[in-house]
């Protein structure tokens, strides 16, 4: 184990993260990244051909991720690695107490999960780990390795021009501790002491009360933003660097919405006309320069070919397709729910019936011919991640 390693250990061997409380019942609501129906359909507009899956959690921690894996996909089994013995040893209760039976834990650095992990999995979930490597490069590289043909990685890494303060205080507290650096205890003693004497309107304060106070409550979160002996925070440039030496296929960001030109640039066509003439990477660089406090992290998807798309443009493909509903919702049935980012929906009587009449089992096309429904109906829907198509 290398230092920088060694260090990453302690820290959550000192704080185990994340801290959420354990409980007796499954994980409450859904992430929508972490459920194999929802992402598939994201990434490539189609359910998957099966559910039955093998998925990794590679670099677990305390396990709030694996806990959701293991419930949000009923089919799949899950193997989750991660340094600590600490954070593993909180992720083993967290998921005994749970009832999430259908995961075994691995105590390994991320690094050596291509030599030391047996057959190759479906869906890799690698979710605040690789910038905190010694070698994100490496890291990346291992589990891309372990990505079976067809298979989805959805990676959260951190940004830099978001998180400018918390470099900075990273800094000043790491000087401030001197030769105790390394004291995890006494660096948040020091973070704490400094935000508490700092002038109210001093910006990092300021940033910290508007951005960061809520969950920095408890200290192993604060520990993990302001105290951690390795961090790694991207641009846009590097990012793709990482991407690229992956291997894999960059399929998208998982919030598109923020990474559209129209919602900085949109009253101008001259602007925008230059905007889109850029290349993809360029357009992504430009939205983050221009709206940098809030790019804190990047949170994407990799995809390892065979990746085929599907947009159902092609009227006879989707009167075919076997349309359901979308696993991530909430209160339906009702004419007001939630879609699967938490957005309230409000329904038509004729969306509602569409809805309504997704068993799985019809076509489309059937539908079409019993329902009040047409097909910019059933795309509508489908674009709003109300219904998946198969």
């Amino acid at each position: 184990m290398s230092d920088i390693q060694a260090a990453v250990a302690k820290l959550y061997n000192t704080y185990p993260f994340p801290p959420d409380p354990l409980s007796d019942a499954p994980p409450p609501g859904y992430n929508w990244r972490w459920t194999w129906v929802a992402a598939h359909s994201f990434c490539t507009g189609r359910s998957p051909a099966r559910e039955d899956i093998q998925i990794l959690d590679a670099g677990c921690g305390t396990g709030n991720g694996t806990d959701y894996l293991v419930h949000l996909n009923p089919q799949a089994q899950v193997t989750a690695i991660d340094l600590s013995a600490g954070a593993l040893a909180v992720a083993r209760e967290r998921c005994r107490r749970s009832g999430a039976d259908r995961v075994t834990f691995r105590q390994m650095p991320l690094e050596e999960a291509a030599l030391k992990l047996p057959g190759e999995f479906d869906l890799i979930n690698c979710v605040g780990v690789l910038h905190h490597l010694p070698d994100p490069i490496a890291g990346i590289q291992s589990i891309a390795q372990k990505l079976a043909p067809g298979g989805l990685m959805h990676i959260f890494v951190y940004a830099a021009l978001g998180r400018w303060e918390i470099q900075l205080m990273q800094e000043a507290i790491a000087l401030l501790q001197g030769n105790k650096r390394g004291d995890y205890t006494d660096g948040v003693a020091v973070g704490r002491d400094i935000f508490a004497t700092l002038p109210e309107q001093n910006p990092l304060v300021q940033r910290e009360k508007e951005r960061w106070s809520g969950e920095n409550r408890r200290d192993e979160c604060f520990a993990d933003m302001y105290v951690h002996p390795q961090e790694v925070d991207y641009t846009i440039q590097s990012l793709f660097e990482l991407i690229d030496a992956s291997g894999l296929e960059f399929v998208g960001f998982s919030n598109p919405q923020f990474w559209q030109l129209e919602r900085l640039l949109g009253p101008s066509s001259d602007l925008m006309a230059r905007g889109q003439a850029l290349v993809e990477r360029d357009r992504y660089r430009l939205i983050e320069l221009l709206d940098p406090k809030s790019v804190t992290h990047y949170e994407f998807f990799l995809a390892r070919p065979p990746f085929t798309p599907t947009d159902w443009a092609d009227d006879a493909e989707l009167l075919a397709a076997v349309p359901r509903l979308h696993p991530c919702l909430h209160g339906w049935p009702s004419l007001s729910l939630f879609n699967d980012d938490y957005e309230l929906i409000q329904l038509s009587d004729a969306e509602f019936a569409a809805l309504e009449a997704c068993d799985g089992e019809q076509s489309v096309g059937q539908l079409v011919a019993s329902l009040p429904l047409d097909l910019a109906t059933v795309r509508q829907l489908w674009r709003q991640r109300l219904l998946v198509l198969g």
